[in-house]
C-alpha cells in the first residue's frame, strides 16, 4: 500500500527578481530593487507544499556551482531535497521582472535542469510516496521526458497518484498539445492555469476547457488567478472559488503555490471545495512575498521537524 508522502519532480532555478516601478527602457538605467531567491516551478511546488504539512521530497537536477545553497534553502522549508548536482553545467536561472501591477516578465535559462534524466531516478524515491506531482518543464527536453515517462510507470505500478502541471504555454505550444496530452496519460489529475486550459483545449471558456480536460484525465483544477479555481471530474464541474484577496507585490510561484495548497490538502483528506481554497489561499500567500518560495517562520503547518546540519 502506498504512504502519504507527496514526490515532486521538476526544476531548482536561481531566480533574480527585479521589481521596477517605471518602464523599463531600452538603452538605460531603470531603478528597481533587486533580490535572488531560490526559485523552480518544482521546487516551489515541494517548499509549499511542506510548509503546508505534507511530507514533501524533491527529485531535481542542481549546478556545480549553488547546489549547497539550494539544497539548505529547501531543508529549510521542511522538503526532503533528493539533488543531483551536474558537474558541467550551473543551476538553472531566471531573472523575472515584475511591473507595478505584480506581472512578470521572464528571460530563462535552464542550466543544469535541461539535463536531467534517468540517470538521476532511483526506485527508493516512491517509498512512503503516495502521489507524484510532475512540473511540465520536466517533459520539454528530451532527457527529462524520458525521466517522467519512467517515473510515472514506475508510480502507475505502485497505485501512486499522478498530477502534472502544464508549467507555461510557450513551451507547452512549442512541445505540442497532442504530444504533450499523450505523454502525460498517465495522470488522473492535471492542473493548469487559464491559458493553459485553453491552448490544451481550444475551449472558449475555463468551464468548458476544465469539462474537456477533467474528460481526459479524470480530474482537471483550473487556475483562475485572482479570479480563484474550478474543478472539474469526468466532464463536468463539481466545484469552484472565487479566490482570496491579496495585495499583489509579486506573482512568482503563485500558481506553484496553488498546486501545492491544492495537492497538501487533498493528502490530508480535504474534499474537492476545501482543497480549491486552500490552493486559493497559498497562492495568494505567494503573490504577497517576493520570490516564489514561502518564508521561514512563517506560521508553517509542518507536520514533521525540520533537520538542519
Amino acid at each position: 500500500m502506498a504512504g502519504t508522502g507527496l514526490l515532486v519532480i521538476g526544476d531548482v532555478v536561481t531566480d533574480v527578481v527585479a521589481i521596477h516601478g517605471t518602464p523599463v527602457t531600452s538603452g538605460t538605467d531603470t531603478a528597481a530593487d533587486i533580490v535572488m531567491r531560490p526559485g523552480g516551478s518544482g521546487a516551489n511546488t515541494a517548499a509549499w507544499a511542506a510548509h503546508l504539512g505534507a511530507d514533501t521530497r524533491l527529485l531535481a537536477r542542481a549546478g556545480y556551482d549553488s547546489s549547497e545553497w539550494h539544497a539548505g534553502e529547501l531543508v529549510k522549508t521542511g522538503v526532503r531535497p533528493h539533488l543531483r548536482v551536474d558537474p558541467d553545467h550551473p543551476t538553472a536561472i531566471v531573472i523575472a521582472m515584475v511591473d507595478v501591477t505584480g506581472e512578470r516578465s521572464m528571460l530563462t535559462n535552464r542550466g543544469a535542469g535541461g539535463h536531467i534524466s534517468v540517470a538521476d531516478w532511483s526506485d527508493d524515491l516512491l517509498d512512503g510516496v503516495r502521489h507524484l506531482h510532475l512540473s511540465g518543464y520536466l517533459l520539454f527536453a528530451e532527457p527529462g521526458l524520458r525521466l517522467a515517462r519512467l517515473a510515472m510507470a514506475e508510480a502507475t505500478g505502485r497505485g501512486v497518484s499522478i498530477s502534472v502541471d502544464p508549467a507555461s504555454t510557450g513551451p507547452l505550444g512549442q512541445f505540442g498539445v497532442e504530444r504533450f496530452m499523450r505523454e502525460t496519460t498517465a495522470a488522473d489529475l492535471i492542473i493548469p492555469n487559464r491559458d493553459e486550459a485553453l491552448l490544451l483545449t481550444g475551449a472558449a471558456t475555463p468551464e468548458r476547457a476544465a469539462e474537456l480536460l477533467g474528460d481526459r484525465y479524470g480530474t482537471a483544477v483550473v487556475k483562475l488567478g485572482a479570479a480563484g479555481a474550478l474543478l472539474a471530474r469526468h466532464g463536468a464541474v463539481v466545484a469552484a472559488h472565487p479566490g482570496e484577496r491579496a495585495a499583489p507585490i509579486d506573482s512568482t510561484g503563485a500558481g506553484d503555490a496553488f498546486a501545492a495548497g491544492f495537492l497538501a490538502a487533498t493528502l490530508a483528506g480535504a474534499d474537492d471545495a476545501a482543497a480549491l481554497k486552500a490552493g486559493c489561499d497559498a497562492g495568494a500567500a505567494a503573490v504577497s512575498l517576493v520570490g516564489g518560495r514561502p518564508r521561514y517562520g512563517l506560521g508553517s503547518n509542518r507536520l514533521y521537524p525540520i533537520h538542519t546540519d
